[in-house]
């Protein structure tokens, strides 16, 4: 006979996704599952936890590609660096002097580093679905303020590529969630142009075009953040570029003239 579960009280913060059907939180068991009641009026009253114990917690499938694989990989790549410089990893202790800050997107095979040709310590990076850039982002905002108020970077890229799997969710718009609002900017993007995109004679050329039409956004919305404005008034050198990348020849293709001090019609 299973036991009962154990309860827990704990206090719960607001959540800025009151539609969201459930709540997640760490305890000292592992975690535990809630239904959202007042969370969505932002109210800090206590909430009643049942944390599972091992017999009602669901079976978990066994995991295909082991962890300990990257482990081994690590360190042969560590050898591998100090047997052609064995000073590799001091030198790059002291450097972080990176003049580009990158805006990519998530997918794994677009490599930032690799893509241009630039070691550990050359290339600031910042990857999310799709290459998007929208006020609300603190994550990519702080990137964005530290790359250019620290760093000194003097050049931003906002790099996304061709056949975008998110990109192509925003503009069927069957993508629900975080991901469906994430994607929304992109959504509305593609509600702008959605006359000269139906025109188009595929889905793939459909799907390339707004991947160019979303980049170009980005560009704009980089250039009206308050950190770009404020280097800009301030005299500082900075570039902002839109790129994309062709996963069929591996190039880059620039997709406007540098932005260095107006924002782009």
């Amino acid at each position: 006979m299973a036991s009962s579960p154990r309860v827990i009280t704990t206090a719960v913060a607001p959540t800025t996704s009151p539609n969201a059907p459930h709540s997640w939180i760490a305890s000292s068991t592992g975690l535990s599952h809630c239904v959202r009641g007042n969370l969505a009026s932002g109210q800090h009253e206590p909430e009643m936890w049942a944390i599972p114990t091992e017999e009602e917690s669901p079976a978990m499938p066994p995991v295909q590609y082991p962890i300990e694989d990257l482990i081994d990989k690590n360190r042969r790549w560590s050898n591998e660096q100090r047997a052609a410089d064995p000073n590799f990893f001091e030198a790059l202790c002291g450097l972080q002097t990176p003049r580009y800050l990158w805006i990519g997107c998530s997918d794994s095979r677009v490599p930032a580093n690799e893509i241009v040709g630039l070691k550990p310590g050359e290339l600031f990076v910042h990857r999310n679905v799709a290459n998007i850039v929208v006020p609300g982002d603190s994550n990519c905002l702080s990137v964005l303020q530290y790359a250019a108020d620290v760093l000194g970077v003097q050049h931003i890229i906002v790099c996304g590529h061709y056949g975008c799997g998110g990109v192509q969710a925003a503009m069927t718009g069957e993508v629900a969630g975080a991901l469906g609002h994430w994607l929304d900017s992109i959504h509305r993007v593609y509600q702008t142009h959605r006359a000269d995109l139906e025109a188009l004679p595929d889905m793939a050329e459909r799907v390339n075009r707004l991947c160019e039409l979303n980049i170009l956004e980005q560009v704009k919305n980089v250039a009206d953040t308050t950190t770009v404005r404020t280097a800009w008034r301030n005299g500082r050198a900075l570039a902002i570029h839109g790129w994309v990348y062709d996963l069929h020849d591996g190039l880059v293709r620039q997709l406007l003239e540098p932005v260095t001090g107006e924002i782009p019609d």
